[in-house]
């Protein structure tokens, strides 16, 4: 048995089941005790000896005990607002959402704007839907609704009027207003373009804005997450700053979770931020909650255009266009501030989609190392849809996180309809390389980005696996199957992997005596049952610190 030397019994004994360690000392165990907060002993029927009188005992009865798995790229304040508002994220329909728009508007009389989002852009044809079909049920009010991506808004003309938008209005740098054969904007918002209109849509009240983080963190606990990189710290676009309502959840003893706040870098200033990024990162790291991370945004998504290419993207002919998307920070400057945030002691998190932003963070991240030496920043990548070949190896030798989300990896129509007709055949082999990117000695991490995806980290492990959706019908073809995970890889990055990312590896991310007792126990042990089946588990019981703050119905 590996364990302290502890006299006194285990506050909590896990037993009779598969307990998966994710360290690679002991990958497996079937027993762990617990005692103050603590993992203190790892083993088999000998940690019994740790069973006392007022012990609290949970038996496994077969079924797999996990570390907490960890999100390294998600934002639950802004699901938990949605949540509360005209939720459209368990649509796929356009019929669908109008109904539900129609709803919420006539349940809510008094309400001055109608928000909330949620939709997909595979609904509507070329994702752009128009402000003439909310006109039709919601005439009086102005409307506005980000996509599931976040990337991309849908207005009424009412929201139009309000913001000064007509067919003189010229696009922002960083975004794009969908317009008609005659210039006229037509109710789709693309990247900066949001902001145009969301500037105006009224920030939500402070405890609204706390009822939702603890209605996120909620959902969170209950797909046994118990710690979360937040994507976007500050305002952005739509999306109010949840640092208040992390600060107030803090102080009230509400926050569970561990937290590592990303402090949103203002891609229209420069340099000149920093010191306030460094001063805001002293006031918000308490308790639980840290803000040692900076969120750059260097490109938009591949589904409008707007992630940054090496290479024209397509047409619908398939001849090459005038458009390779946006960098939205200039490569110079990119290398300039985040080798200033280095020296800061900030790690940064990149929002990366197309090749050439991946290539753009990479080349800032070298520069960082070259003018700084190797700090502990562990600066990471999110999303790495197309990475070229070149710039695989380049994660592990400069240290660079690859930080997956594994849902998307899939065939499915956002894939097959807005993307693939537009990169190509080659380009569309090198989209998620998860098993290049591991071969070559990239720390993998993974989240969710909910909620512009599930939270649900199965959901997420089941794609990396298959690499098909876990609703796919029969004879959906595998979405470049040689890029698979095995389960224990997909696994170990969604907990020891992420763990690292969130400087957090040193007591969370695997079950091992000293760390902290952060614990998931699932309804079966998915590693003896068929990869088709991954995406059913479910979580029963999340423990973080020993003290459990989920229990399913059916525990």
């Amino acid at each position: 048995m590996s364990h302290h030397r502890v006299t006194e019994p285990a506050d909590l004994v896990l037993t009779g089941g598969p307990v998966h360690t994710v360290d690679p000392a002991r990958s497996r165990a079937t027993s762990v005790a617990v005692r103050g907060g603590r993992i203190v002993a790892v083993g088999h029927d000998e940690v019994h000896e740790l069973i006392g009188p007022r012990t609290e005992v949970v038996d496994l009865a077969g079924r797999l005990l996990l570390p907490g798995f960890q999100d390294a790229h998600v934002h639950p304040q802004g699901a938990g607002l949605e949540l509360g508002l005209c939720h459209l994220a368990d649509i796929v329909d356009p019929a669908g959402y109008l109904r539900r728009i129609r709803e919420y508007a006539d349940h809510n009389p008094d309400v001055e704007w109608i928000t909330g989002g949620g939709w997909s852009l595979e609904a509507f044809p070329g994702g752009s839907p128009t402000a003439a079909a909310l006109d039709a049920i919601v005439p009086d009010r102005p409307v506005f609704l980000p996509n599931r991506d976040h990337h991309g808004a849908w207005v009424n003309s009412r929201a139009l009027e309000r913001a000064g938008i007509d067919a003189r209005t010229p696009d922002p740098a960083d975004g794009r207003i969908e317009r008609d054969a005659d210039g006229n904007p037509t109710g789709m918002l693309q990247e900066g373009a949001v902001h145009l209109v969301g500037r105006l849509v009224p920030d939500p009240t402070a405890e609204e804005q706390l009822a939702a983080l603890l209605r996120a963190q909620a959902v969170l606990h209950a797909n046994g997450v118990t710690a979360w990189q937040d994507a976007i710290v500050g305002a952005y676009a739509n999306m109010t700053d949840p640092a208040p309502a992390y600060r107030e959840a803090q102080q009230r003893g509400l926050l569970t979770a561990r937290v590592v706040g990303a402090l949103w870098w203002d891609r229209e200033r420069g340099a000149e931020q920093i010191p306030e990024l460094v001063a805001r990162r002293e006031q918000l790291s308490v308790g639980r909650f840290r803000a040692g991370t900076v969120k750059i945004m260097q490109d938009g998504i591949a589904e409008n255009h707007t992630a940054a290419l090496l290479d024209p993207y397509l047409t619908g002919c398939g001849c090459a266009s005038d458009n390779s998307g946006i960098s939205f920070v200039a490569p110079q400057e990119l290398r300039k501030y985040v080798t200033e945030l280095d020296a800061s002691g900030f790690q940064v998190h990149f929002h990366a989609l197309g090749d050439r932003a991946v290539r753009e963070a990479l080349d800032a991240v070298e520069a960082a190392r070259a003018a700084n030496g190797w700090r502990d920043t562990r600066h990471h990548l999110a999303h790495l849809q197309i990475v070229h070949p070149d710039d695989v190896p380049r994660f592990g030798a400069l240290g660079a996180g690859a930080n997956l989300q594994m849902l998307w990896a899939a065939h499915e129509p956002q894939m097959d309809e807005l993307t693939l007709p537009f990169l190509g055949a080659e380009r569309g082999t090198r989209q998620y390389p998860f098993a290049d990117l591991l071969r070559a000695g990239a720390t993998m991490a993974a989240g969710s980005d909910w909620p512009v995806s599930s939270p649900d980290p199965f959901q997420a492990i089941h794609v990396a696996v298959n690499r098909t959706a876990p609703d796919a019908p029969e004879g959906t073809p595998v979405f470049v199957p040689e890029q698979r995970l095995d389960l224990g890889a997909a696994i170990a990055a969604y907990t020891a992997g992420s763990a690292h990312v969130n400087h957090l590896d040193d007591i969370t991310g695997s079950i091992a005596v000293g760390k902290s007792a952060d614990l998931v126990v699932l309804d079966r042990d998915p590693f003896a049952h068929p990869p088709g089946e991954i995406a059913a588990t479910r979580v029963l019981q999340t423990f973080v610190e020993g003290r459990r703050v989920h229990a399913a119905d059916d525990a």
